[in-house]
């Protein structure tokens, strides 16, 4: 099914939106929306209204009826980033989407279909979460209907060439308008580090490297 539930999940800065990406583009929906929800950024009290809308008058500040991301993603992808976040109450609701395929927007009564594709990611123990009762067990089997775990850079090391210089290329670009060669024993001293920070943290020691240096 090309709109089966898929669930990323791996350490913080390993990539995993960049995968949710890829799946979405290089299937048949890559023209519909993409829309990622980062749900441990948004405070929990406006996540809900975020994500699936709100009509006018459900809260103070509320003077429109407005759509959430959920309908905004409608015929393609919405990317659900750090799911263990989400409060009860939105785990509630996004149960309810993936059950009913439908969307109840905050002080509403009357549901609106919606027909997407979600994927969820996460650097949290679900399982541990649901022993906590702070994640429901039932949306969690719901979530991982297929599931891809992403490795930490330091168990996949040949890819640090390849994002170097994708980086390279992108920051060069953008601060030195050309590309920004790296020199063999910096390249050596790349593939030694371990990465605990993953790929957030290669990107950002060559977006200060480009800034600081015309030449690694």
């Amino acid at each position: 099914d090309n709109k089966a539930t898929i669930f990323i999940k791996g350490e913080s800065g390993t990539g995993k939106e960049l995968v949710a990406r890829a799946i979405h583009y290089q299937g048949k929906f890559a023209r519909a929306p993409f829309i990622a929800v980062n749900c441990g950024g948004i405070p929990e009290n406006l996540l809900e209204a975020e994500l699936f809308g709100y009509t006018k008058g459900a809260f103070t500040g509320a003077d429109k009826n407005r759509d959430g991301f959920f309908q905004a993603a409608n015929g393609g992808t919405i990317f659900l980033d750090e799911i263990g976040n989400a409060s009860t109450a939105v785990q509630s609701r996004l149960l309810r989407v993936l059950q009913e395929k439908e969307v109840v927007k905050v002080g509403a009564q009357k549901a609106e279909k919606v027909d997407l594709r979600i994927i969820a990611a996460t650097n949290s123990d679900l399982k541990e979460m649901i022993k906590k009762e702070t994640f429901r067990e039932d949306l969690f089997y719901r979530l991982t209907v297929v599931e891809i775990e992403v490795a930490p850079l330091r168990d996949r090391k040949e890819d640090i060439p390849l994002l170097t210089d994708k980086f390279l290329f992108k920051y060069g670009v953008e601060f030195k308008d050309r590309f920004i060669k790296i020199t063999p024993e910096a390249s050596s001293v790349l593939q030694r580090y371990n990465w605990p920070g993953n790929i957030r943290e290669l990107e950002n020691v060559i977006q200060r490297a480009v800034i600081m240096s015309d030449k690694l």
